[in-house]
This record gives C-alpha cells, sequence and structure tokens, in this order.
C-alpha cells in the first residue's frame, strides 16, 4: 500500500504544485488504485508516475469545487485507451452525477468500461471483505467530506515450524489450517488450525480529509490514523483568512492530528502563495506542535508499512 500525491496545491496550478489528487495503490491488497479528488491535468500527472489509469478501480471526490474535479472527464475518457475496460465506480456528493453525465455527453464520449455513479451522504459508502470507507461531513463553504479508510485485520500467518515439530508437513492440510479448520493426522491425532495461527495483524486506517476549518468529524475521521492528509491551505500567521475562506492552517492541521492521536500527518493543498522555498517553514509550524509531519510535494511517494511505527 502506497499513497502517490499527484496534486498538492489549492485552487490553481502552481510551477511546483498541480492542483488536487492522491492516488492509493493498494497493488498487493487488490490489484487496484483508489482516486481521491482529481484536479486539473491530472491525467497528466499520472504520466509522471507508475500510476497505470485503468487498474483505477475507485474515484473517491470529497467536494465539487474545480481545483477537485476538473479533470475528471479528461482521465475517464482517457482510460478507454488505455486498456481500461473494467468497472469503475465514482463516489462523491450530490451533483457529481450531472457533471460527470453532462461532460460525457456533450462532449460525445463513449467510454468502454462500465461507469457507476453513486452520490453519496454520511456514513459507509463501501464495504467489502478487505476495506471500509466512511465519509463524514466537514465544514467548507460547500458540502465537503473526509473519508477514513479501514483495512480490515488480517489473519494471523501459519505456525510452521510449530507445524513440523508436530509432524505435520507441507501440503494441503497447511491451506486448511490457514483457514482456520480442523484436519485429522494420519496417526489419528484431530488439530484446529486456529491453534496454530500468530495473532492477526491489525488493518492500517488511513484518513482523507477534503477542504475544511477545523471541526469534530475531522477528528472522528482521524482517531489513531495510521496517515492523515489534512489541508494546509495557510501558513500559521494567516489564522482570520482561513477561517474566512473555509480551509486551515499548518497549526490547525497539527492539532487536529495531534488530538486524534494520528501517527503520521501529511500537509497537502498548499496556496499557491507559497514558494517551495517556503515548503520547509510550513512544516516546522506544523512539526512543532506534530513531530510526524511530512510536507507533501507533487509526485512524492509515500509507502504505508505493514506494521506503522509511531
Amino acid at each position: 500500500m502506497d499513497f502517490v500525491l499527484l496534486g498538492t496545491g489549492a485552487g490553481v496550478p502552481a510551477k511546483a504544485r498541480n492542483v488536487t489528487a492522491i492516488a492509493l495503490q493498494l497493488l498487493e491488497e487488490r490489484g487496484k488504485v483508489w482516486l481521491f479528488d482529481c484536479g486539473e491535468a491530472t491525467q497528466h500527472q499520472i504520466l509522471k508516475t507508475a500510476v497505470k489509469p485503468r487498474k483505477i478501480e475507485k474515484i473517491f471526490i470529497t467536494h465539487l469545487h474545480g481545483d477537485h474535479i476538473f479533470g475528471l472527464p479528461g482521465l475517464l475518457s482517457s482510460r478507454s485507451f488505455q486498456g481500461g475496460v473494467e468497472k469503475l465506480t465514482v463516489y462523491g456528493p450530490k451533483g457529481i452525477d450531472a457533471f460527470i453525465t453532462t461532460s460525457l455527453q456533450v462532449s460525445g464520449t463513449h467510454l468502454k468500461y462500465p461507469l457507476e455513479i453513486i452520490e453519496i451522504e454520511e456514513g459507509v459508502v463501501f464495504e467489502d471483505n478487505q476495506f471500509t470507507v466512511t465519509a463524514l461531513q466537514l465544514d467548507h463553504g460547500i458540502y465537503s467530506v473526509g473519508y477514513r479508510i479501514v483495512e480490515k485485520d488480517r489473519p494471523g500467518s501459519l505456525l510452521v515450524d510449530q507445524l513440523r515439530k508436530e509432524g505435520v508437513q507441507p501440503g494441503p492440510s497447511y491451506k486448511a489450517l490457514k483457514n482456520g479448520e480442523s484436519i485429522r493426522l494420519d496417526d489419528g491425532r484431530t488439530i484446529d488450525g486456529k491453534d496454530y495461527l500468530s495473532a492477526p495483524q491489525k488493518g492500517r486506517i488511513i484518513t482523507i480529509l477534503g477542504d475544511t476549518r477545523v471541526c469534530n468529524n475531522a477528528l472522528i475521521l482521524a482517531d489513531s490514523a495510521d496517515y492523515l492528509i489534512h489541508e494546509a491551505t495557510f501558513s500559521a500567521e494567516e489564522t482570520e483568512m482561513a477561517t474566512a475562506y473555509f480551509h486551515s492552517t499548518t497549526i490547525q492541521a497539527a492539532e487536529t492530528a495531534k488530538k486524534a492521536r494520528a501517527k503520521h500527518l501529511v500537509l497537502t493543498h498548499i496556496s499557491s502563495r507559497y514558494t517551495l522555498e517556503d515548503a520547509e517553514r510550513l512544516k516546522e509550524e506544523s512539526s512543532s506542535i506534530f513531530a510526524n509531519t511530512i510536507m507533501a510535494e507533487d509526485l512524492l511517494m509515500i509507502k504505508i508499512p505493514l506494521y506503522v511505527q509511531e
């Protein structure tokens, strides 16, 4: 599992930062990619990475401001020409269906794959045997949500050395034991697979917030998250402006991460008023409150290990 930060800027593209898009690569977990927001020129950013559009399985939109959705029509269209034939599902607030449908109809675009558009409300928006994705409303100028991605706990590893001591050799029986089943040995003994499994591997928690001011739902979504991706549109000295424009500062993002007991904080959605030279200062502002702060940069990849260390 890893992030590829395709765009880390706010509002308009800048030389150093494109507008918002984040790829969550789940290649080992399910061989797919989930995209969070799709600002203008996201498909151009993808060309600079190893992300494959045909592997994009789901797109989660936080809100309908242009810097988060204007790249959708182009990406959806291009996916047909890049080998994408499998179903793609787009999740987003009310209005996302009209935006996509109208864009594709007016441009005469015909997709070669099934497209499903789900207009979401608060609560669980997706769940299968691997992941649960929950959305809650944030505090922004228009309806904006954050997403909490929870990986379900994985079964423990088979204790092979212990089984060999019991005289159980590798073979089909190992699969049954791995599934927690009981098997009967040649000598008449019956052993239970549950007795030969290590403790379950705890699933990871990822929180990706849309644009927001400080609010309680951000804390709920970020609770104990391994990685919290939080907008930090403004520096610490621009608190009044952040409040007026329904955004957050570096300090406010750090305080949310600290209160939520997150393990890592990634600052993104940086205003174009700040240059790359300002990035270190912005990071230091956040780090003074929350030490494990990462300043996002376009095309930065962040690997998410199975066991996240604090």
